[in-house]
């Protein structure tokens, strides 16, 4: 059995050292490739095709795999720059609104000697038709707020008072208000008398003048002004003017009717007077005439 195993194993060795000899001659002799090799490679083109198409293919996959990854990284670099400038954005935008409320508080500073304040936004008129109030955006929490404090125009002009204060938010109720009441001068005269508000006359936007002290000159068109007697409003807050004068039905006293100087619908920022000094407030609705603040404007930007 071994005999014959070796005896193949002989003829197979003789027949390719053979083969080999003939293709080595093949080559030698024609300069081409000799018909074993020849037939070698016919048989292995087809392989060859496949192996140089899967090749071809994968390197295909490994390009748009690259592609790939490399887009990926530029579009997480272009999210970060973009996301970078959304920040930017925001932080130029509140700096904006910080400095347009700084520039606002030092204007109202100008026009409002002696007077300490809180800019606050409006945040929406009350649901009653009983009472003429609103919200502003300011409370104990994030602002110097109390009960009472005096809510009026960057000029000054006297538009409600405090009512209630909450921890981000507080009621004001309007001069028009039923419940607002305040002691007030007539034009340049130091008379006293009483405005408030009347249920009547808050559907009209007026105000009711009444006890009148009897030696006041009380004419149509007087301003009407805080007189800052009781402590509650600083003095000299423009807050009307006088539209009508009455005599009371009993023929004992007058009354006026009041149209306020500012209409009560439409302001979007107020200034509460968190403090005041009496002696440096002054009239602060001769700005109406007054220029005197357009270079401080527009030193400061508009």
């Amino acid at each position: 059995m071994k005999a014959l195993f070796s005896r193949q194993s002989l003829i197979i060795a003789a027949a390719a050292v053979l083969i080999a000899i003939i293709s080595i001659v093949s080559v030698n002799a024609f300069s081409t490739t000799g018909p074993v090799t020849g037939l070698a490679n016919a048989v292995s083109r087809p392989i060859r095709n496949f192996s140089s198409t899967v090749t071809g293919v994968f390197e295909r996959i490994y390009a748009s795999i690259y592609r790939y990854d490399d887009l990926m990284e530029r579009y997480e670099r272009n999210l970060a720059i973009i996301a970078e400038y959304e920040r930017n954005e925001r932080d130029s935008e509140k700096l904006a609104a910080e400095n347009e409320v700084l520039r606002r508080q030092l204007l109202f500073r100008a026009r409002n000697p002696g007077h300490e304040s809180d800019m606050a936004v409006f945040q929406g008129w009350s649901a009653s038709n009983w009472s003429s109030s609103f919200i502003i955006d300011r409370g104990y929490s994030n602002s110097n707020i109390q009960r009472g404090n005096a809510v009026t125009t960057e000029y000054g002009v006297l538009i409600g008072q405090v009512t209630d204060v909450g921890a981000t938010t507080s009621t004001v109720v309007t001069i028009l208000d039923t419940t607002f009441s305040a002691g007030v001068h007539i034009g340049d005269g130091h008379g006293a008398a009483t405005l408030r508000g009347d249920f009547n006359l808050m559907s009209q936007g007026l105000m009711l003048l009444d006890r009148i002290d009897d030696d006041q000159i009380v004419l149509p068109g007087a301003m009407v002004v805080t007189s800052g007697t009781a402590g509650m409003f600083p003095p000299e807050l423009v807050v009307g003017e006088i539209i009508e004068v009455h005599r009371h039905n009993t023929g004992v006293g007058r009354y006026a009717i009041v149209s306020p100087m500012r209409v009560m619908d439409s302001f979007q920022e107020v200034f509460v007077i968190t403090g005041y000094d009496a002696e440096e407030s002054g009239r602060t609705y001769e700005y109406i005439e007054d220029e005197e603040f357009d270079e401080l404007e527009d030193m400061i930007g508009n």
